[in-house]
């Protein structure tokens, strides 16, 4: 009897251990591996794996559906693909992750888009780029010690209906069992790749889900719903890591939420150009207090260097961990590093910006085809690290060195 006692006794050692890799959540707080109360403070790798026509300095273009048409336009469709692999390659790199680390963040969010995982007539074959983008990051994270929390960005469908989901418009993920089983698939096959990665914090299921453009009446009720049904095909393959759930509109309201129905669930909100009083995060505060459940801020930011360093301060007053955005712009100062923009790409913003409806209106638009190659292969170098030039009063916005 002492020997059958004495291996449930160390079966039950052995499952701590394990179990006390991987960072968690206890009570209102994500606590490290060790048991204690970690704050996140981190910054978004924004235009990396979902890029975005604001951070190219387009107006209209702004999708990456769009974009992409734009530079295919511009370059060809197989220039194009050839641009799209050296700007993965080259806009985040060990570099990148070393700088954010020695910057004094302990974290990041990858926000990706769900193309880059699948074939082009979004059957389920997972045979694009995207786990070797996040196997990458990953393994740079990890030698730097800095976490990573995945972020679905861009989901099957369309979360958001809006540019940043890459859809066409309207959240039809919520409208289509297809989209979402394909939501369901990928994120389990992501969880079952990294369900022992310890640097990985968790995932972030869908980025601001039903924009406020919608009649939330017809989309809220089926947020948590779809939440619950990512969570429990998850928790086939991974027990190990946080979810991270983001309310409706623009992930800002959280009275789509019951009770919380995982127990490692971290709730966040995303909130631009408010003002930094508490009455802007009371709805989140109070909510970590009925439920006693951490809040993470999830993506600010665009804004001054005195904003930033307010709102900063004021999650860190209420115990919410942050993650502002993004990383890195082309020609910004709201951002930790910027790209050069040269005289040949205001070219490219320039035709961008023009109406291009038909194949006429394209050939008139085009800049020169020598114009067109410099402004990309500078663009490709000046979007290196080492190219690229340091906001210092963004980083002490950041409360960091």
């Amino acid at each position: 009897m002492k020997k059958i006692f004495a291996l449930i006794f160390i079966s039950s050692l052995i499952l701590f251990a394990e179990e006390n890799k991987f960072v968690s959540v206890n009570e209102k707080n994500i606590i490290t591996p060790d048991g204690k109360p970690i704050l996140l403070r981190g910054i978004n790798l924004g235009n990396w794996l979902v890029p975005e026509g604001y951070m190219f300095k387009f107006e209209k273009t702004n999708s990456p559906r769009l974009i992409n048409q734009t530079f295919s336009e511009l370059l060809g469709p197989d220039e194009t693909k050839k641009f799209w692999k050296k700007f993965r390659d080259n806009y985040i790199t060990k570099s990148d992750i070393a700088f954010i680390k020695k910057m004094g963040l302990n974290s990041i969010r990858v926000p990706f888009n769900y193309k880059l995982f699948v074939s082009e007539d979004h059957e389920t074959k997972y045979d694009g780029p995207g786990f070797e983008m996040l196997d990458r990051v990953i393994k740079w994270s990890k030698e730097e010690n800095l976490f990573v929390v995945l972020d679905m960005h861009c989901a099957p469908g369309g979360q958001t209906g809006d540019n940043i989901d890459d859809s066409f418009g309207y959240p039809f993920l919520f409208e289509s069992e297809e989209a979402q089983n394909l939501t369901i698939d990928l994120w389990q096959k992501i969880a079952s790749r990294y369900a022992n990665e310890t640097i990985v914090i968790g995932y972030d299921l869908l980025n601001e889900p039903i924009a406020t453009h919608f009649d939330a009446s017809k989309f809220n009720d089926k947020l948590e719903p779809l939440y619950k049904r990512i969570v429990s095909a998850i928790r086939e393959v991974d027990t190990n890591h946080i979810v991270f759930l983001g309310g409706a509109q623009w992930n800002n309201n959280f009275k789509v939420f019951g009770a919380p129905f995982d127990k490692k669930s971290v709730y966040t909100f995303h909130k631009y150009w408010s003002s930094t009083k508490q009455s802007e995060v009371d709805e989140y505060a109070n909510f970590s207090n009925k439920f006693n459940v951490p809040i993470w801020m999830g993506e600010s930011g665009e804004n001054s260097d005195q904003w930033i360093n307010e709102w900063r301060l004021l999650n860190e007053k209420n115990n919410f961990g942050w993650c502002f955005w993004p990383y890195k712009k082309m020609d910004a100062t709201s951002n930790m590093v910027a790209i050069k923009k040269t005289a040949e790409w205001d070219s490219i913003i320039t035709f961008a910006n023009k109406s291009r409806i038909g194949f006429d209106e394209i050939r008139k638009a085009k800049p020169e085809r020598e114009i067109i190659l410099k402004a990309f292969n500078d663009f490709l170098e000046n979007c290196k690290f080492e190219n690229c030039s340091v906001n210092d009063g963004y980083i002490r916005a950041l409360g960091l060195k």
